[in-house]
């Protein structure tokens, strides 16, 4: 059964950050079928990665920005610990009502709640980085994954391909959910720094903005070394392709130094 658009919620005041009030009940609603077979594929790439590169997963995992869990559900499914982590109330309940037995904890990115050295590998999948208005931000986010990242560990992060967005950006499309007509804009800033999409949902008469910066993959492997990791090996897709122009995602695999 499908989730009804909140009619109901009362937006954050102006100078929020958007990624603050978008990730609730209506992104629920609004991305309810989500690929479970997608996220069995990146659970076994990343084995499969760091297996080829000469590594193990041998202690806990951080899936960071878990949202409703079915990543954190897959990485499980491999015999790993796995700890999910989320800034969205909204999407961590879900993740609970998916599984009760979830090891579940909010907190923002910036600031990890954990022990240094803590996890044995990293996740941060499906573009789920670029979301602050700078790169300071950014680099602070990375610094935290390698803090808390043992020694010999892993990070694979796992984001969009910058120069494939710019090349495929569909400018306008619309939907029906349930009653609801949602209307999606997008467009790429005039610095060319970031894309941006513009959400409107008719007849609540609310609108949300998602606003990532558009990384090219040399800059999040440098984001990467700078913080303390080696890039060992990058991906095009969840199936292991290469990292080329026209491939639809930049996975990188980094060990920590």
């Amino acid at each position: 059964m499908s989730r009804p658009l909140d009619r109901r919620r009362t937006p954050r005041p102006p100078g929020s950050d958007w990624f603050e009030d978008w990730f609730g009940e209506e992104y629920l609603a609004l991305y309810e079928h989500r690929d479970l077979q997608e996220a069995v594929e990146v659970g076994d790439l990343i084995d499969r990665g760091i297996t080829e590169a000469g590594g193990a997963v041998d202690g806990p995992v951080l899936d960071l920005a878990c949202g409703a869990g079915r990543h954190q559900r897959m990485l499980a499914d491999h015999g790993w610990f796995t700890v999910g982590l989320d800034l969205s109330p909204s999407l961590l309940r879900a993740a609970r009502v998916a599984d009760r037995g979830a090891a579940l904890v909010r907190a923002d990115m910036r600031a990890l709640p954990f022990a240094t050295s803590s996890f044995a590998l990293v996740v941060n999948l499906f573009t789920s980085f670029g979301y602050f208005r700078d790169d300071v931000q950014h680099q602070r986010v990375l610094a935290e994954v390698a803090r808390v990242t043992r020694r010999g560990g892993w990070f694979v992060l796992d984001f969009l391909n910058a120069q494939q967005v710019r090349d495929t950006l569909v400018p306008r499309d619309e939907r029906l959910v349930g009653t609801t007509l949602v209307e999606q804009e997008r467009e790429i800033t005039a610095d060319g720094r970031f894309v941006r999409k513009t959400i409107t949902l008719g007849e609540l008469g609310r609108t949300f903005v998602e606003r990532v910066r558009l990384f090219e993959p040399g800059e999040l492997a440098t984001l990467c070394t700078e913080a303390g990791f080696r890039v060992e090996a990058a991906f095009g897709d969840y199936a292991g392709g290469a990292l080329t122009a026209d491939a639809p995602r930049a996975i990188l695999f980094a060990r920590r130094q």
